[in-house]
């Protein structure tokens, strides 16, 4: 699609999270989004509805009373051949949940971008992962993102990736501390994305061909179904570093299913996902500049996992991966798939639930302790015993 060398248009624009996720949508320009707002994922709505009164999307705007309806009217657009995003967070992905296998099951390629924030009860708007990380298993591609130029570049791929695999997307930041923050993001230009992402034109839709969309398959038909998801699921690993890497050709950045900092003569090297990955570069530098030979592993897919090059990339190192997420009755859930991936030497950290910071100290803590083998198996940082 693009040649190499080709030159695009690009500029840079101050933007938070949201703003960088509503963005990248009114380039999209789908057909249909329906949304109801909910803390901190609200800005988005807002911005894109602003594009929509301002006439700069021609999308149906879909204001629904609650986000069960949204995910439902999304569903009923997609099947009918539209092109579907929107955006929740928390309990407002929790409301959603009756629907979520209900498109994965259909094989409808909605893109939704989860603002990240913690579960009630006790209630609270602040950030991990648990919401998302809930909804692991339904059969959804998984994106995680650093910052808001991720959030952007992960809206544009998504796109893409949903509609050439037929599964659906959910791209994760994390609220208030990405969704917030203004960054300077390069963004393209309106043509460019347009020529990227191209026209959703699906095989069969509800509207125009004679089909059932939503059969009943009891036991003569349910499994294969569920076979066909994981067939998809294994294409959509491989589609996500072709798409990936077509899009790195017209914008710069850290591309494949995760991103290496100064991880390959490491001997302790920690793995974490989003925004706290940031934190974790600005320890490295400090303790690299002391001579102590420390990474990063920073995921940015999660559903489908890359278990085969995941273990490659940390072999021979001291792990410690940190969870912004419990899996109660069991391991948390980010370690859990680096240790099913084959690792050994490796530990479990606990951090960040309900927003709870945590700091440089921490992070320089944490990789001092590993390199003297004074880490526990599973550690909680920064919670009051």
């Amino acid at each position: 699609m693009y040649k190499d060398g080709e030159e695009m248009k690009t500029i840079i624009k101050a933007l938070t999270g949201n703003g960088a996720a509503a963005y990248a949508m009114k380039q999209i320009n789908p057909d249909v989004v329906a949304a109801y707002p909910i803390t901190p994922s609200t800005q988005i709505m807002e911005d894109f509805s602003m594009y929509h009164a301002n006439g700069l999307v021609d999308s149906d705007l879909i204001r629904v009373e609650s986000e069960h309806s949204a995910m439902s009217a999304c569903v009923g657009a997609s099947a009918a051949g539209a092109r579907v995003m929107t955006a929740t967070s928390s309990q407002g992905l929790g409301y959603m949940f009756e629907v979520l296998p209900v498109v994965s099951g259909l094989r409808l390629p909605i893109v939704v971008n989860i603002v990240n924030r913690s579960l009630s009860a006790p209630l609270n708007i602040h950030c991990d992962h648990g919401d998302s990380m809930s909804a692991r298993d339904l059969g959804w591609i998984q994106i995680y993102a650093e910052d808001a130029q991720e959030v952007y570049i992960n809206n544009l791929l998504a796109i893409r990736l949903a509609e050439k695999v037929k599964l659906p997307i959910m791209l994760m930041q994390d609220g208030f501390i990405t969704s917030h923050c203004v960054i300077g993001v390069d963004v393209l230009d309106d043509a460019t994305v347009k020529k990227f992402v191209g026209n959703y034109n699906p095989e069969k839709t509800l509207l125009k061909d004679d089909i059932t969309i939503g059969t009943l398959a009891l036991t003569d038909y349910y499994f294969e179904f569920r076979l066909q998801q994981i067939k998809a699921m294994n294409e959509a690993k491989k589609e996500f570093i072709k798409i990936d890497n077509e899009l790195n050709k017209i914008i710069k950045h850290s591309t494949g299913y995760f991103e290496e900092y100064k991880l390959k003569d490491a001997k302790a090297a920690i793995v974490v996902m989003s925004s706290t990955a940031g934190a974790v570069k600005e320890v490295i530098n400090d303790l690299r500049s002391k001579g102590k030979k420390v990474g990063l592993l920073k995921l940015r897919l999660f559903r489908p996992f890359p278990y085969e090059e995941i273990k490659k990339a940390l072999k021979g190192k001291k792990v410690i991966v940190m969870d912004r997420s419990i899996s109660l009755g069991a391991n948390c859930p980010l370690y859990s798939e680096i240790k099913n991936s084959g690792v050994s030497n490796i530990h479990s950290i606990i951090f960040g639930l309900g927003g709870k910071n945590i700091y440089d100290e921490d992070i320089k803590d944490i990789f001092e302790r590993a390199l003297k083998n004074k880490l526990k198996e599973i550690e909680y940082i920064g919670v009051r015993e």
